[in-house]
């Protein structure tokens, strides 16, 4: 069902559509993880996202076996962050839960992190090759304790087919949308996708994944999509709000 959609396009930062926005998803405490590598990089991404238009962001840190990232050392490494950052952002913890096998016990333990102002989320991932065979129990699981989840950027999962992505939305799972898919920067592949999922509203949510500013903040102003898609990345903005 992957299509391509012709029509006018429209510059993504020119529209103005990120100026006041929330972003769900970023990489920025530094040295716990594959995003900022230390407070300086950290303080330029958060100049970076000012200048951008953003209001609020939530740091998610990934959480997932080989890093050993517990709550309470996410939580001491983002104090770091809100005591030597001095801009007008507001900053929340929470972290991206990789659905391996370390995940469930994790999630049973309470070792988590919850996303939103309510902690009723959990941004949750799988490998972009496969995806774990008890996928659908685990985010039963999730669900059975009380958090909604939320699927980060399934626009990359190579496992995934139209059907899969119908078949998740069937049972209530939330989507979210990586910006930077709408620009190639992961691939042809998730491009497609990404335009074809927010065509067919299919996602709930978008944020930035930002992990490295260079080539991100050089490919996000490339972005270019028609009226419709610019309409939908609005309503998914002010859907980030809600969070």
């Amino acid at each position: 069902m992957f299509g391509i959609f012709g029509k006018k396009k429209h510059n993504l930062l020119a529209s103005g559509i990120l100026s006041g926005a929330t972003d769900i998803h970023s990489h920025l405490v530094p040295g716990v993880d594959d995003g900022s590598p230390n407070l300086t990089s950290t303080l330029e991404m958060l100049s970076y996202m000012e200048e951008l238009g953003y209001k609020e962001l939530w740091l998610t840190p990934h959480s997932m076996e080989d890093l050993h990232n517990t709550a309470e050392k996410l939580q001491q490494a983002f104090q770091t962050v809100t005591e030597n950052y001095k801009g007008p952002l507001k900053l929340n913890l929470s972290s991206e839960y990789m659905m391996d096998s370390g995940f469930l016990p994790k999630l049973q333990s309470g070792d988590i992190l919850p996303l939103g102002k309510s902690g009723n989320y959990l941004l949750v991932e799988t490998s972009y090759m496969y995806g774990p065979e008890n996928l659908n129990h685990i985010l039963e699981e999730v669900f059975n304790k009380g958090y909604q989840p939320i699927i980060a950027h399934p626009e990359r999962y190579m496992y995934m087919e139209w059907e899969d992505y119908e078949a998740l939305k069937e049972k209530g799972y939330k989507f979210q949308l990586n910006l930077n898919s709408l620009s190639g920067y992961y691939g042809q592949r998730p491009f497609d996708i990404s335009d074809d999922l927010l065509f067919n509203g299919m996602y709930d949510f978008v944020g930035s994944d930002l992990h490295h500013l260079e080539h991100y903040a050089n490919a996000i102003k490339h972005i270019k999509l028609e009226s419709k898609l610019i309409d939908a990345l609005a309503q998914l903005i002010e859907n980030n709000k809600t969070i």
